[in-house]
């Protein structure tokens, strides 16, 4: 099947050009202006419009058992909101049990993510440390195209790790040249916490952010940035949220340590007022590291233009309200950790950075799909509109104008945490591998139609 783009502006991470693309059996053929449609099945006119690289989101969890559920959106509804919103491949975690065989967790993410509808790779967690950890690490790397590890420093007695067990990880990590990434929390202080304000009666969503306080994040991020530079391994820090955080790894960067920090929508763009909402609509808003006070954001939003945080992505793992988060009702330390976001990353990151100044249009697709791509190691398959590259695109109109709502969302889940948020700035088509998954509001998405992306860093 080909697909010929015309006379759209063509952005990339690094360049701003108006020309025509071509695709041919999920390839880009080529690249220029007034091109030959030839054997083209289909011609797109995206005169007055971008055309952006498919977006990559690299931190999802589709289907992922947690805290006694599972969360809402499988690896078909999950792809299919992204493809809406412009996002074309996704990276997962495959989050074995503590004290299961990490192959064999393995297995089970790849029967879940049979029924994607776009590319996927998958890293791979370590939540625990035996004698065999070390053998999987390799066989990952080494056979199965996972090169990226992470840890939670968070979770104690379920998928977290101790610090012992993180330098195991740290240092069989770079003897694969292999990337270790780390939820940063300090575990033991967030369970203080929690029982301390259990006890005094405090049960409501909002002490979920009081448990877990921005210095709890921005010590963990200290130690696994000094426990990376001792082991010296780089380091990936996921879902950023606090300015300390971000100082902490611009120090480390400062010293040419090889440390890369991502942040997320939710952390840019709301603060803790979300969790005073009443009949318990805070719960929504219930993820870790929480959602922050006033005055982080602008720091994270600086961090971004400064390069101290090179990725952004969503940490997608919903939970609806009811039948999920009110498992929490009486206590916040049962409230699944978790919300949607996938759908509406681009729009989010258009409207609130690119056209409020903060960022340009490449560092946009930088942010969103080019660094994740060369970072984990899909570029140039993903993140680019060069010859060769896969056909997954976006074309965007910039004068389109929408309002965020759960009741019109794509995620499969009942509430919203950017629920009224209004954008400008959507996707009008969305190529996935050279077929067209969505357009003009029609999701035309294909159940299992996503591939498995098998990955090595260079």
């Amino acid at each position: 099947m080909g697909i010929l783009i015309r006379n759209g502006t063509v952005v990339t991470s690094e360049e701003t050009r108006v020309g025509d693309v071509l695709c041919q059996d999920g390839t880009i053929v080529a690249l220029g202006s007034d091109l030959e449609a030839g054997s083209a099945d289909e011609t797109i006119d995206a005169s007055g419009q971008y055309v952006f690289p498919g977006g990559l989101d690299p931190h999802v969890h589709m289907e992922l058992s947690f805290m006694g559920t599972i969360s809402a959106d499988d690896f078909e509804t999950g792809t299919a909101a992204g493809v809406a919103g412009g996002t074309t491949s996704i990276i997962d975690f495959v989050i074995p049990a503590r004290d299961q065989d990490l192959m064999e967790g393995l297995a089970e993410w790849h029967a879940k993510a049979d029924k994607a509808v776009a590319d996927y790779a998958f890293h791979m967690a370590v939540t625990w440390w035996g004698d065999q950890t070390s053998e999987w690490m390799r066989r990952c790397v080494q056979e199965e195209g996972i090169p990226s590890f992470k840890t939670f420093m968070a979770y104690r007695g379920a998928i977290g790790v101790d610090d012992h067990e993180l330098i195991q990880v740290m240092r069989t990590a770079m003897e694969l040249g292999a990337l270790t990434m780390v939820h940063a929390e300090h575990g033991d202080m967030v369970v203080h916490l929690q029982e301390k304000l259990f006890a005094e009666g405090k049960i409501e969503p909002k002490y979920h952010a009081l448990s877990r306080p921005a210095p709890v994040e921005a010590e963990a991020t200290a130690r696994a940035i000094m426990l990376a530079r001792m082991t010296q391994e780089p380091l990936y820090v996921v879902h950023v949220t606090c300015r300390e955080s971000a100082a902490a790894i611009a120090e480390a960067r400062a010293r040419g340590q090889n440390v890369i920090g991502e942040t997320c929508p939710q952390y840019l763009l709301l603060d803790d007022s979300v969790y005073d909402q009443p009949d318990f609509l805070g719960a929504a808003a219930v993820m870790s590291p929480p959602i922050r006070p006033r005055g982080h954001q602008e720091a994270l939003w600086e961090a971004l233009r400064e390069g101290t945080l090179e990725v952004v992505a969503t940490d997608h793992c919903p939970f609806n309200l009811v039948g999920q988060k009110d498992l929490g009702k009486e206590d916040f330390r049962k409230i699944p950790n978790g919300a949607a976001g996938i759908q509406h990353r681009l729009a989010l990151m258009y409207t609130y950075g690119v056209l409020e100044g903060r960022l340009d249009l490449n560092q946009f697709v930088d942010l969103t799909s080019t660094r994740a791509a060369k970072i984990f190691g899909l570029y140039p398959r993903k993140g680019s509109i060069t010859v060769g590259a896969d056909a997954d695109l976006v074309v965007w109109d910039p004068e389109a104008t929408g309002t965020i709502s759960a009741k019109t969302h794509y995620h499969r889940v009942d509430t919203n945490i950017f629920e009224g948020f209004r954008t400008k700035g959507a996707p009008t088509t969305v190529v996935v591998n050279g077929r067209v998954q969505f357009q003009d509001g029609d999701l035309r998405v294909e159940r299992g139609a996503g591939r498995y992306l098998e990955r090595t860093l260079a």
